[in-house]
């Protein structure tokens, strides 16, 4: 899914309402529903991600890892994906999308041709999101990371068209709190590595979408969202038993702790929506 196609297709949506008349109203959007979504979420992108070292452990990460001859031990570089070997020459595997699913439930109030409502929402899908960066030993280190599940309440406002006002363009914006599964992979086998593990990320969300009553009860609807998710929290450690001379003790006896540079996990997804309503 090209994001940008996906956006102003999405847009173009929300901008029937102000070039179509209003309707005669026969469908009434006031109520409950719950119902489900499936579609693709596009694969993360990341610009220059790359790792951020705090070698003498105070809480700031703005330094250099170095050799025992001073040398930047991570010259070789980074790249957004999973290694495939212990140099950048091997590549990296990039990131990737996949299927988006989920359910949701919310309430509909219709005021004329305009619909106000919240919706509350949970969901799954198969981004993949790594970074990988390059010692001159030489070795590789990566993170990975994926949503395990998320929450979202949103907000949403929209306009009925078309015969009886059976068609309904909107905007949707909410908060989201997600599960974040992380995995660390090295070949560095001199070090030990320890980390902070699972955690929750927050966020928010923000969309259109377009949605079409099937008789009283069904509707089916097409949604682009954008989901972006303040990731800031995982951190790793290299520590020893290593020689002194090692560039992760060689600043502080404790190691060397580390994190990604971009704290956003930034998630675009476009789905088809099925709700019954009640």
């Amino acid at each position: 899914m090209n994001k940008r196609h996906a956006c102003a297709s999405a847009l173009a949506l929300a901008c029937i309402a102000t070039t179509l008349p209003a309707a005669a109203q026969t469908s009434d959007w006031t109520g409950g529903y719950v119902g489900l979504h499936l579609g693709r979420v596009d694969k993360p992108k990341d610009g220059n991600d790359r790792f951020l070292f705090d070698t003498n452990l105070d809480g700031t990460y703005t330094d250099t890892v170095r050799t025992a001859a001073g040398a930047d031990a991570f010259s070789p570089g980074s790249c957004n994906g999973v290694a495939n070997g212990a140099t950048p020459g091997d590549g990296c595997r990039g990131n990737s999308g996949g299927a988006d699913w989920g359910v949701r439930a919310g309430y509909d109030w219709q005021a004329g041709a305009w619909v106000f409502g919240v919706t509350g929402e949970y969901a799954m899908n198969d981004a993949r999101d790594a970074v990988t960066s390059f010692s001159t030993t030489p070795a590789f280190y990566t993170m990975l990371r994926k949503v395990d599940g998320m929450y979202a309440v949103r907000a949403r406002a929209g306009y009925t068209f078309g015969t009886g006002g059976d068609n309904l363009v909107y905007a949707t914006a909410g908060g989201a709190r997600a599960r974040i599964e992380n995995t660390y992979l090295t070949s560095n086998g001199v070090n030990t590595f320890t980390n902070n593990g699972n955690h929750t990320a927050s966020g928010h969300q923000y969309g259109v979408g377009y949605e079409r009553r099937l008789g009283e009860r069904f509707t089916v609807g097409l949604e682009y969202l954008a989901t972006r998710l303040d990731d800031g929290d995982y951190r790793v450690r290299a520590a020893g038993p290593a020689p002194a001379t090692n560039p992760f003790i060689l600043q502080n006896a404790a190691g060397t702790d580390f994190r990604r540079s971009d704290s956003d996990l930034d998630l675009d997804s476009l789905r088809l929506t099925m709700n019954y309503r009640f």
